[in-house]
């Protein structure tokens, strides 16, 4: 079999199946292709191939789509412009969130829309916000779904051959990172706190290569992390506070991330 530049002499594992179809059909678990038998899959001693399927299926479509790098946006899920309980300051950021979008994804299709491609949780609120902004520039995006008990569900503006589920958290922050040439969180919960400091712990201890940080808006930030008391209680170093920026704005936020960048 032959797929673009690579060959093989094996029949595929698709063929396998079919032509098992073909054999004398077994009502025996026992019968059924390893590969193709879903009770098996599900099994708890195959959690670790679970997870490397999980690492695996969208590693292997981004290749295909030929994604170079990404810009990551993390925010509240609860920011719903469409929910009469979506404040002023809410729809704020999520209008930002648009517009940074937008802007980013616009700088994308200038590099052949392969770099810089912004990539969400998938989710509403201020992932469906960044989703939006790249569809407003006629751009792709990306979409990390996880099955969750509430909220999470994929927004209509994810393209859909980028538009992802997991199960575990793990493998989809491997995934948020492995291409991110910058984070920026909005204001959110536990979720995005996770997903903030997992990244902040990654850079500080030099797991992950340098990448722009930036926290959107200023207020939020500084009253939910009071970095200078960790500082002074000797738990992090000041300069463990230059990992991150902020911004309160879309155009600020993109000038910070084009300078990071190198871009002018």
């Amino acid at each position: 079999m032959k797929k673009g530049n690579k060959t093989s002499r094996f029949s595929t594992a698709m063929d396998a199946v079919e032509q098992a179809k073909l054999g004398c059909e077994s009502p025996y678990a026992a019968n059924r292709l390893a590969f193709s038998d879903h009770d098996l899959l599900l099994k708890d001693e195959l959690r670790g191939i679970r997870l490397q399927l999980e690492w695996m299926k969208p590693d292997l479509a981004l290749d295909e789509q030929d994604i170079y790098s990404t810009l990551v946006i993390f925010g509240s899920a609860r920011f719903n412009t469409s929910s009469q309980s979506c404040n002023d300051t809410q729809k704020g950021y999520y209008d930002t969130a648009r517009a940074l979008a937008k802007k980013v994804s616009e700088l994308s299709l200038a590099h052949g829309g392969n770099e810089y491609v912004v990539t969400t949780g998938g989710g509403p609120g201020i992932m469906e916000a960044a989703n939006r902004g790249a569809a407003d520039a006629g751009a792709k995006s990306i979409g990390l779904n996880i099955v969750l008990p509430r909220e999470q569900r994929p927004n209509p503006y994810v393209s859909p051959e980028l538009c992802f589920q997991f199960h575990y958290f793990a493998m989809r922050k491997m995934h948020f990172l492995k291409r991110a040439k910058g984070l920026v969180a909005f204001p959110g919960g536990f979720g995005t706190l996770d997903e903030l400091f997992e990244t902040l712990t990654l850079l500080q201890t030099k797991k992950v290569s340098s990448l722009p940080v930036i926290l959107v808006g200023r207020a939020f930030w500084q009253r939910v992390i009071d970095f200078d008391f960790l500082i002074e209680q000797g738990v992090i170093a000041a300069e463990d506070t230059q990992l991150m920026q902020f911004a309160d704005n879309a155009d600020e936020a993109f000038s910070l991330l084009k300078k990071a960048w190198e871009i002018k």
